[in-house]
């Protein structure tokens, strides 16, 4: 069977939609099919965002994690408001990679220092629209370091910082609290592999 890539598929024009805080361009292209030969042209709008990183904080000694709490537009819908609980993320800046960006993220948004990370997984956060690629790193902190406010000013990042022990984090979880991909891919992940960490107690 054979198995395709990018080189089954040819871009036949790229045009800029939009450029801000997230770009969109609009793209015509064609793609082999699985029954043999190449489909038809087609046009699909894409949100190049590029990479992000998603650190969650875990305290092995005291069993508790480090959630975040900060408005988001996207969730104006939110049964509970704007503002989510969340873990720590952001972009690459420059050439960083994903461990430099995890640990610069988890001081400005938590106030703490990573003892050790451990990467979780990779995946596309919806690929039928973005080209945003998520990184989830389990990182070991001591939590009473953590900040009670935190964020980038410049950023106009406005960020409360929640102890919680894990099971209460959980328990956020399964009551819906906890509703954005990433928060819930990273703890049901950690869920599945917390005793085999190499920090854990």
């Amino acid at each position: 069977m054979k198995q395709f890539s990018k080189n089954d598929v040819q871009i036949e024009s790229k045009d800029s939609l939009y450029k801000g805080f997230l770009s969109v361009n609009q793209y015509q292209l064609k793609h082999k099919l699985f029954a043999g030969g190449w489909g038809p042209t087609i046009t699909r709008e894409l949100m190049e965002r590029g990479d992000a990183v998603v650190v969650i904080p875990y305290d092995p000694v005291t069993h508790e994690l480090v959630v975040l709490e900060q408005f988001r537009m996207g969730a104006m819908a939110n049964e509970h408001g704007p503002w989510l609980l969340e873990f720590v993320a952001g972009m690459f800046d420059g050439d960083e990679t994903a461990e430099q960006v995890a640990h610069r993220e988890l001081y400005e948004e938590a106030g703490l220092r990573a003892k050790q990370l451990v990467k979780a997984l990779s995946y596309y956060s919806s690929p039928g629209g973005t080209d945003e690629r998520l990184t989830i790193y389990i990182a070991e902190v001591d939590a009473s370091q953590a900040a009670e406010f935190a964020g980038v000013e410049s950023e106009h990042e406005d960020i409360r910082v929640h102890v919680k022990s894990f099971e209460s984090v959980i328990e956020w979880l399964n009551q819906g609290r906890i509703n954005n991909a990433a928060s819930v891919i990273g703890l049901q992940w950690l869920q599945l592999h917390i005793n085999t960490l190499p920090f854990a107690k």
